[in-house]
């Protein structure tokens, strides 16, 4: 192994590190999306806060959050979530994410 291999090589591997927690950060955030996005649907069709809840607790990463607020006619839920970092610096590249969606109340036919 040359010098100049010794001295990229870690500068490589945390280039890759970063790539990866990226990734696993957007990964997440995009889960809290559909999460918020499925609950909202299941709210707005008058389905019970279990219910609701455990819409967006499917779809959303381990440990999320969910909140569910009415404003008039529009549900709006909020799904939060901590995403971890690759390997063992996973708790130093921890970040938080969160997703929201809004949708109309159902009401029944005329």
């Amino acid at each position: 192994m040359t010098a100049e291999t010794a001295a990229v090589l870690p500068v490589l591997v945390a280039l890759v590190a970063v790539l990866v927690w990226g990734v696993l950060a957007a990964a997440a955030q995009v889960r809290c999306v559909d999460a918020a996005r499925e609950a909202a649907r299941a709210a707005a069709r008058g389905d019970s806060p279990e219910r609701v809840a455990g819409a967006a607790r499917a779809t959303a990463p381990e440990g999320a959050a969910v909140t569910v607020s009415t404003r008039g006619d529009s549900v709006q839920v909020v799904v939060s979530a901590q995403s971890r970092g690759p390997g063992v610096l996973g708790g130093l590249l921890s970040l938080r994410v969160s997703g929201s969606a809004s949708a109309l109340r159902e009401t029944e036919g005329p």
